[in-house]
């Protein structure tokens, strides 16, 4: 958890990976998640150059004592075609922006031109939709399971490295913010639930974006793999 790791890395970890499940099986299945990690994978992203390694604990210093807002106002000056996509509430990728920059005298956005990259694999993307209210419902449902299977248990062990790249995520942001006194036990609930539908509200706003999804909906499941099998005959 204290190691550091990227977009880069994972690509690289799941290629491997696919390398070998392809030499067992016909088909593999890959299911998530982030947008930029399924790009990663399908697509390949850029390569961005390396930059001064004390750059990072530089900005992630400056991120505990003085919050995510004044990093945001430096993006919006050196990048501000990037500051404008960001997730602003992601301390992650906003370091990582203005690492970049910082080191390679470059914008972000000049840096992530994306070419697509040649893969050994045929991909075919597929997609459930479901009504909004119903997919909320599921959400709200899944953070009550999460929070009896011990979430709050496992955000209080991993507190004290709060810093981490790893746990700039829904679920440990906000309980950090319950333990740091500022927000309640309740209000750390509801925003963990909250921000959980802002995400996945960005993440099929980022799929729908992807001609390459076929869409289905969650009574239609049993049609996907038709699907696919009439596209390994073509």
């Amino acid at each position: 958890m204290t190691e550091f790791y990227n977009c880069g890395r994972y690509e690289e970890d799941a290629l491997q990976l696919l390398e070998e499940l392809f030499a067992i099986h016909d088909r593999v299945v890959i299911v998530g998640g982030s947008g930029l990690y399924i790009d990663a994978v399908c697509e390949g992203i850029d390569d961005i150059p390396s930059v001064d390694p004390s750059i990072r604990p530089l900005l992630q210093e400056r991120y505990e004592t003085g919050g995510l807002d004044e990093l945001l106002q430096e993006l919006q000056v050196l990048d501000p075609e990037y500051y404008n996509k960001v997730d602003r509430q992601n301390p992650a990728r906003v370091i990582r922006a203005l690492e970049i920059c910082r080191g390679t005298g470059k914008t972000y956005t000049e840096l992530r031109r994306r070419k697509t990259k040649p893969r050994p694999f045929d991909v075919v993307k597929v997609g459930v939709n479901m009504p909004r209210e119903d997919l909320y419902e599921r959400i709200n449902r899944r953070v009550d399971q999460m929070l009896e299977a011990g979430l709050e248990e496992e955000a209080r062990r991993v507190y004290p490295l709060r810093g981490h790249n790893a746990l700039q995520t829904v679920g440990f942001r906000e309980f950090f913010e319950y333990f740091d006194g500022s927000i309640s036990r309740n209000e750390a609930i509801e925003r963990i639930k909250r921000n959980s539908r802002r995400y996945a509200k960005r993440q099929m706003t980022w799929f729908g974006r992807d001609p390459q999804v076929s869409w289905f909906t969650k009574d239609e499941i049993g049609k996907v793999l038709e699907y696919i099998e009439s596209l390994m005959k073509k």
